[in-house]
């Protein structure tokens, strides 16, 4: 299986959802996992339209409970039912999303014949031995959280080093990973010189919050960061009203974090037309900023 993560931008409006951009929704693909960030209105068309197998989903992280971020569940779940979905479907959301996700799937009266385990996150909420998750509240005025996926860094065997010294494949191999040394041939090599760990990878998501200090932190030495960028800097009264971010906070956030890249969403539909706008104000500030487009895939 390949090791990349890949994120589908699934939707990239706001409140809002223009011709271009559906309501929010993020797809991240890790080998066995897929896991569903926000599953705005029309997010399972987005799985069609991007050839995507909804009964493949693994988890859904719930960033807060606003129409535009939740109204997707209740459709989704009744495709799941009737599509065969036999596994856990996992949601974890803030506080509060256990009593809200039950009473959405009420009054909907959605039909599962699945298994939906609800979870109410902060901190490391999940792991095992290739990633784990993380929640940190935000500030939007309701219960709200960002996330974080981190793939863990691997040991790794230096095949270079195995040919020079003429080490064939064997159990001692094993040992080596094991960060112990090891006798081959008569002669005793040491596993630091023989053995590279690569750089953990990490993914974050900040959907809809105010400049914070806590955001900063969470979101520090991301590869790849999606933030939300409501509005231009010219409108900053307007986010701080609302608790958003325009998209200059986005990239000062992103310089000061020392993320590798940003992605700009949660884009307004006032910015249909000239959303360079939103991408020029970040750019000057943090160069390796970009606005995906709905359905654009990356690969981390």
């Amino acid at each position: 299986m390949s090791e990349k993560i890949k994120i589908i931008f699934l939707g990239t409006s706001d409140a809002i959802p223009s011709a271009k951009r559906n309501h929010p929704s993020f797809l991240l693909v890790y080998e066995g996992e897929n896991i569903l960030v926000d599953c705005g209105e029309g997010t399972q068309r987005q799985f069609r339209k991007a050839g995507l197998n909804p009964c493949k989903l693994t988890r859904m992280l719930i960033t807060h409970w606003h129409a535009d971020h939740i109204l997707g569940i209740p459709g989704l779940i009744k495709t799941l039912a009737l599509s065969g979905y036999n596994k856990t479907l996992y949601v974890y959301g803030p506080r509060g999303t256990r009593f809200l996700m039950e009473a959405l799937l009420k009054l909907f009266a959605v039909q599962k014949n699945f298994k939906i385990e609800i979870k109410e996150v902060s901190g490391k909420f999940f792991e095992n031995n290739d990633f784990y998750l993380e929640a940190e509240s935000m500030t939007h005025g309701t219960s709200c959280n960002a996330y974080t996926f981190v793939k863990k860094g691997r040991i790794r065997i230096d095949k270079a080093k195995l040919r020079k010294f003429k080490i064939k494949e064997g159990p001692h191999l094993k040992s080596l990973k094991e960060g112990k040394n090891i006798e081959y041939n008569g002669k005793t090599y040491s596993a630091k010189n023989l053995v590279f760990k690569t750089e953990d990878k990490k993914i974050s998501f900040a959907l809809d919050t105010s400049v914070n200090l806590k955001l900063n932190k969470f979101v520090r030495n991301s590869d790849a960061f999606v933030c939300e960028a409501s509005y231009l800097d010219e409108l900053k009264e307007l986010a701080k009203k609302h608790q958003h971010l325009t998209s200059r906070q986005a990239a000062e956030i992103s310089k000061k974090a020392k993320v590798k890249k940003l992605f700009l969403v949660h884009i307004s539909q006032r910015y249909e037309k000239n959303s360079e706008r939103i991408l020029s104000e970040a750019k000057k500030v943090f160069k390796n900023s970009v606005i995906p487009q709905d359905l654009d895939i990356v690969e981390i």
